[in-house]
């Protein structure tokens, strides 16, 4: 299963109806990978950000196949839901879902599927921290400001 890859399609329309009330530049819906079309351009900035964003998008098809797809949504919404219900924050709570810490802090990492550890996005989920100053998750929003 660790060598298994998704198939990517290129779909605006259907990322449009997905991502009603937020844009969404792809989305990993087991076995595919939907990207917008604007990831075919063929210029250097473009071919670098396929490369990274379905590498990202892989990442979370790897942690779909390793909870056997149906519970990687429930768990994901579940984490979001709780993340929102702490944060208010519709933003913080998606980059704060284990799964997307996992896949963010290794998307520019081509490399990181061929040695990434099975159910890694665990170690995210349960980190602890007592400090008040940092929450008990990794919070990645600080490079999206």
């Amino acid at each position: 299963m660790k060598n298994w890859r998704p198939i990517v399609k290129y779909n605006n329309k259907f990322l449009n109806t997905v991502g009603i009330f937020f844009m969404i530049g792809g989305i990993s819906i087991f076995p595919y990978v939907v990207l917008r079309e604007r990831y075919l351009q063929d210029n250097k900035f473009w071919t670098k950000r396929r490369a990274k964003t379905i590498n990202h998008e892989t990442i979370h098809f790897q942690q779909q196949l390793e909870m056997l797809v149906i519970p990687f949504y429930l768990v994901y919404f579940l984490e979001y839901l709780i993340r929102f219900l702490i944060s208010f924050d519709g933003n913080k709570a998606y980059r704060s879902i284990s799964f997307e810490q996992e896949a963010y802090n290794n998307e520019s990492n081509l490399e990181y599927l061929k040695t990434r550890k099975r159910y890694n996005w665990l170690r995210l989920m349960f980190k602890s921290n007592t400090s008040s100053d940092n929450p008990p998750f990794v919070d990645v929003t600080s490079r999206f400001k």
